[in-house]
């Protein structure tokens, strides 16, 4: 909470810690671009360790982490599968198509998951003159589903499926530290098989700037090649990734918390709404909801009560938790909801 204002619009608001602040001001730094600077150095690897791959890079934003994963795996002329909400689709600004030269095709996402089914069907369309796939695209947890995580076995069912069809695999794992949470396991887990995975630091883990793209040490060559090529290449970085390297080490077991609250929330909206949330479905740390299964205006009528929070599409709110909404910012966007269900 800022100012008297609950900020709920997403997790990407969250200020850095006074640790980061401290190892930001300290960092050891060097030109990155050289590869000469330790704290990315370090980062990268602390990184690549956790998500099992061979090697991580840093990079400033998660849609270019993205940007470069649907660049190297997808082929121009080529369509990558991804689901109908997926941020590479949704909220890219259609940048795969100008910077990779490669075409989205979204399917039904329902609850957050495509199928194997399919992308066996869409394998299928290749030869009934449908554009030839090259990759697929998953996001975990998957924003517009409530931050559903996906399950171990539904990320290998994918993945599988996408090997046999001799296609790649891209895991946008912004919230990937949420998901490894919520299911008590881990993101080398939720990413074994996929030949890139990215995660933020910068959202729930509440560090100020950059995500990390990691992968093969044959892709992550040619990665740094094309990271150059759109301009994100960084020099005495090693300032901002201390926070990263602070967010892994003190930020992630504490998503728990967010987790609970986000539910809290969900309870507190379906009791006040009824069916507009099923609280049961909200596992992570958002919280989306019909607009037209609660009260009109609700986005502007909570603002005044200094409850902030954002709509995803024209019909749908979101609520996100994070690092600095505690209990009693929480109790207070509970009692604003009771204000304008009155």
């Amino acid at each position: 909470m800022s100012d008297g204002i609950v900020d709920l619009r997403s997790d990407t608001v969250t200020r850095p810690t006074a640790a980061m602040r401290r190892a930001m001001a300290d960092a050891e730094v060097g030109d990155d671009e050289y590869g000469e600077d330790p704290t990315v150095n370090r980062l990268e690897e602390m990184a690549a360790e956790l998500t099992g791959k061979d090697h991580a890079m840093f990079v400033p934003s998660g849609t270019m982490a993205n940007q470069l994963a649907l660049r190297l795996l997808g082929r121009p002329g080529t369509d990558v599968l991804c689901a109908e909400r997926a941020h590479v689709f949704r909220y890219e600004a259609a940048a795969t198509a100008q910077n990779s030269g490669v075409q989205l095709r979204p399917v039904a996402d329902a609850d957050g998951c495509m199928s194997v089914a399919q992308i066996e069907a869409a394998c299928a369309d290749q030869a009934h003159h449908l554009p030839p796939l090259s990759a697929v695209a998953i996001e975990n947890t998957h924003m517009a589903a409530s931050g559903r995580p996906l399950r171990v076995h539904e990320v290998e069912a994918v993945t599988t499926v996408a090997r046999a069809h001799g296609l790649r695999v891209h895991c946008d794992g912004a919230r990937i530290w949420n998901a490894a949470i919520a299911l008590a396991t881990t993101p080398a887990a939720l990413a074994i098989g996929c030949d890139t995975v990215m995660f933020c630091f910068s959202k729930g883990l509440a560090a100020p700037v950059g995500s990390i793209l990691c992968g093969s040490n044959e892709v992550m060559d040619q990665a740094r090649a094309e990271r150059a090529r759109l301009g994100g290449g960084m020099r005495q970085a090693g300032v901002i990734a201390a926070a990263g390297i602070v967010a892994l080490e003190q930020m992630v077991d504490r998503l728990v918390e967010d987790h609970g609250r986000a539910r809290r929330l969900a309870e507190a909206l379906a009791d006040r709404f009824p069916d507009s949330v099923d609280p049961e479905t909200v596992e992570t740390n958002i919280v989306c909801a019909p607009l037209d299964r609660l009260p009109d205006k609700i986005v502007d009528r909570l603002a005044e009560h200094g409850i902030r929070c954002g709509t995803i599409d024209a019909r749908t709110v979101r609520f996100v938790t994070h690092h600095d909404v505690d209990d009693a910012a929480l109790d207070r966007t509970i009692v604003a909801l009771d204000a304008v269900a009155a």
